[in-house]
């Protein structure tokens, strides 16, 4: 039997994202740690990544990954979040694919831009569990429309008891 941790994903909005986004992710990867799944991001040091990364950290036995857009060199590599291990792609916007793969679960917290909307695709296009934590109308609406799969939560602990019932049925 493997021992592998749980891997969540948490993604969204970087440099736009909105005060209330960058809370919830926060509190979010607190929760994620304290659970003792692995957080995955995409491990920028803006919006909803970096909150989730430190939200992450500050819990006891936390691990932090980071799957980075860029190759890592120069100034690139030292230009991270809060990560335990940085993964530096050279792909670009492609390393959502990685993201989303890399995951049990995913979960979209506030909302975001047409990467946070491709990583929330991919998730169902994968077979990833995809919950929506605080996320507008129409995503909620879109993103439920295209199949099963798609959970809401507009709490943190009401969205980490969904990432645990959906890590229960799998």
């Amino acid at each position: 039997m493997s021992s592998r941790r749980t891997v969540v994903g948490v993604m969204g909005a970087g440099e736009g994202a909105s005060a209330a986004a960058m809370g919830l992710a926060e509190e979010l990867g607190a929760c994620i740690s304290a659970r003792g799944w692995v957080l995955l991001t995409g491990g920028r040091p803006a919006g909803v990544m970096a909150a989730a990364s430190r939200g992450a950290a500050r819990v006891e036995g936390h691990l932090v990954l980071g799957v980075l857009p860029g190759e890592g060199t120069d100034n690139d590599r030292q230009n991270t979040a809060d990560l335990d291990l940085a993964v530096f792609t050279g792909m670009g916007k492609a390393r959502n694919v990685i993201n989303v793969l890399s995951a049990d679960v995913v979960v979209v917290c506030g909302g975001g831009g047409p990467g946070t909307a491709s990583e929330a695709a991919h998730a169902l296009n994968g077979g990833r569990p995809l919950i929506l934590l605080a996320v507008p109308e129409l995503w909620r609406e879109f993103f439920c429309s295209l199949g099963e799969g798609v959970e809401s939560a507009s709490a943190v602990q009401e969205c980490c008891r969904l990432i645990e019932a959906r890590l229960r049925e799998a």
